[in-house]
């Protein structure tokens, strides 16, 4: 069965972008890759798709804002370099958005807003409003107030626990490596981009590598975990390069690119 070909028929899209493809090495912001990303987005909201971005960054760029060298690792300044990263990422996307004439919205979470029936039913409504106005939500973890018992540990979990909560069709994870491979290809000159996972085994997770860059958390672990999680969602999840937000279009529109997660219903 051609399973890429149905996900021209998903209409509601969560796209996640890590840290070290939304920045450089040094945290700083690569506006040229953010400008692709508002233009690829704006044009798949024009299309009738509701669009949510998940956007990683704010932790490193607030650190480079700040002069930190490396991730910090202390809660208050975890918080105060979440809250520089925050104003900064999301002023950049607002201003690259308007040249599409696409408004923006910024979402910002913790694992409080989703365990709370009541937080996690407004989360959802201001979704839904959101998509009925065609603005795009930018959503990130809410580090600037958030605890330990309280903070997505990564962006990957956020994305899929926003996935189930909005009922999206895909969630694509842009990333620093283009696939899921049976062995590090970084290491490994032979090693196999696997194409399609029906399901998160044991063997699948074994494969995971190290995270991309100082700055970041996840790696491929937390992805694949992220896809396990969404597959019991019912969302497909495709992982892909993201050092061209064009291919985006290649894969809604069924090109064999990255790894694509199967969710249990869609194999039906």
């Amino acid at each position: 069965m051609d399973y890429r070909q149905k996900l021209k028929d998903h209409k509601r899209i969560v796209i996640k972008i890590g840290t070290s493809t939304v920045t450089y090495p040094n945290g700083r912001i690569n506006l040229k890759r953010m400008e692709q990303l508002a233009w690829v987005l704006a044009d798949l909201n024009n299309q009738g798709k509701d669009v949510v971005l998940v956007s990683s960054g704010a932790m490193g760029v607030g650190s480079a804002d700040l002069g930190l060298t490396e991730r910090p690792t202390e809660i208050r300044l975890k918080q105060a370099a979440a809250s520089v990263g925050q104003a900064s990422l999301i002023q950049i996307y607002k201003n690259f958005f308007n040249e599409y004439n696409q408004k923006v919205a910024q979402i910002l979470l913790t694992k409080e807003d989703i365990k709370n029936e009541e937080r996690r039913t407004t989360a959802s409504t201001t979704f839904e409003t959101l998509f009925r106005m065609q603005v795009v939500p930018i959503v990130n973890n809410n580090d600037a107030v958030a605890t330990v018992n309280f903070e997505f540990s990564d962006n990957d979990t956020l994305s899929a626990v926003v996935a189930n909560l909005i009922g999206a069709d895909l969630l694509v994870l842009l990333t620093d490596i283009d696939a899921l491979y049976d062995a590090n290809p970084r290491k490994n000159p032979g090693a196999k981009r696997i194409s399609v996972v029906e399901e998160v085994t044991d063997n699948i997770l074994s494969m995971a590598g190290e995270k991309g860059s100082i700055f970041s958390v996840g790696g491929m672990e937390t992805k694949l975990l992220a896809a396990k999680r969404c597959r019991e969602s019912r969302t497909d999840m495709v992982i892909a390069l993201g050092e061209d937000p064009r291919i985006l279009n290649k894969i809604i529109e069924g090109e064999d690119i990255g790894t694509l997660f199967i969710n249990k219903e869609f194999q039906k």
